[in-house]
């Protein structure tokens, strides 16, 4: 049997994908061989040497501990693309609300409610919400990925251009867009060029601006842009710098600035539209991210196979006999010293795949013949292995 432990409700849909034969899902299992979690933070935790992974039922995993899972052998999962379509809905409607000034009027009518003439004051005072229509107009998306693809495809249909600017876009996504989506090459030309700019990418730090993302929307990039333009972060809070959102609003060069990251600042910020980290708050996406996450587990859990992981490689392998799975550093000679304790041992090696992502690495190894836990010592005595699971 084997122990899941969730941190947070997760969805039933979800649960039920565990086989009850072999698995046990409880908030409070035991010793846990793999966690599922949403937002409990888990920076304090501890780990047992049993633990083989925890699966983030959702995109970002600010909440985990990401390298030290790492370096514990801990496969981190998240579910990217599972929640991509209530962002992309309510991106869609956080344009609509900053063009029309909808909350502006509707908070009026709740401050008038009271009024038993309000029918007549709402003729009188409608004009100061007055707003702008998105068709004809321009909207620059900075990541064109399972929610900037998605939600250019939507504003082509509502009658706007769509400019997109992603250089690592997959070709699954790719495949995706509408072919009047004009792609740019570079975030200046979206700057320039849109009425608005929607912020779909990851938080990168890093000396090279052209690939850093962190404050991307500052006071150099605000100023290339049209005067009262519009900007929206469903992404990260710190895509953006929060100083210069101030004086850009302050001035008019920017007209409205949504995000779904409210902080101390931005909350008590004139021409803010705030709201409540409700990108992924729907029960599809909730579903769609329980779902995704449990087959990650099992896949992995039972078979070794990795998809989807932050911290370790995609890596999948079909068996013929029994699969050694090991993770190590991502240095040379490893692969080597590992086949030839299997050749020293006279096992022989059918298949073998190995993928590494950045520090760290994952080979499977298909292994014809008994491995006991003598050759799986011999194997974790390789200088920079992390961890060894044997999958009969």
């Amino acid at each position: 049997m084997f122990n899941i432990q969730t941190l947070n409700k997760i969805a039933k849909c979800g649960t039920d994908i565990f086989d009850k034969a072999k698995y046990t899902v409880a908030d409070d299992a035991a010793n846990p061989d793999a966690i599922m979690v949403r937002s409990a933070k888990m920076h304090d935790m501890e780990f047992a040497p049993n633990l083989l992974a925890i699966a983030r039922a959702g995109a970002g995993v600010n909440n985990i501990p990401v390298d030290k899972c790492a370096e514990q052998g801990i496969v981190v999962f998240n579910t990217p693309g599972a929640n991509a379509n209530g962002v992309k809905e309510l991106a869609l409607a956080g344009m609509i609300l900053a063009s029309r000034d909808v909350i502006g009027g509707a908070n009026w009518v709740q401050a008038n409610k009271a009024d038993p003439d309000i029918a007549k004051s709402v003729e009188k005072n409608k004009s100061q919400f007055a707003g702008t229509e998105i068709k004809g107009k321009t909207l620059g998306i900075i990541g064109l990925g399972a929610i900037g693809g998605p939600l250019g495809n939507a504003a082509v249909n509502l009658g706007m251009r769509v400019l997109g600017c992603d250089p690592y876009i997959s070709i699954d996504a790719a495949w995706h867009l509408s072919e009047n989506i004009e792609r740019v090459r570079t975030r200046e030309e979206i700057f320039k060029n849109s009425d608005y700019i929607t912020l779909h990418t990851p938080l990168v730090v890093n000396d090279d601006p052209s690939v850093n993302t962190k404050h991307m929307i500052n006071a150099d990039t605000i100023a290339m842009m049209k005067d009262g333009v519009i900007i929206m972060n469903f992404a990260r809070d710190t895509l953006v710098d929060d100083d210069a959102m101030e004086a850009a609003l302050k001035s008019g060069k920017v007209r409205r600035y949504i995000t779904d990251f409210p902080n101390d600042k931005t909350a008590n910020m004139e021409g803010v539209i705030a709201i409540p980290h409700l990108g992924a708050s729907t029960e599809e996406s909730e579903d769609n991210c329980a779902v995704m996450a449990a087959h990650e587990l099992v896949d992995y859990i039972e078979k070794g196979n990795i998809r989807n992981s932050v911290n370790f490689p995609n890596a999948e392998m079909d068996a013929a006999g029994t699969k050694v799975c090991v993770m190590h550093k991502n240095i040379p000679d490893v692969i080597s010293k590992l086949t030839s304790v299997m050749g020293d041992l006279h096992m022989n090696i059918e298949n073998m795949v190995s993928k590494s992502k950045k520090d760290y690495a994952y080979t499977m190894l298909d292994v014809m013949g008994d491995v006991n836990d003598d050759i799986v010592k011999k194997l974790a005595a390789v200088d920079s292995v992390i961890k060894i699971r044997v999958i009969k």
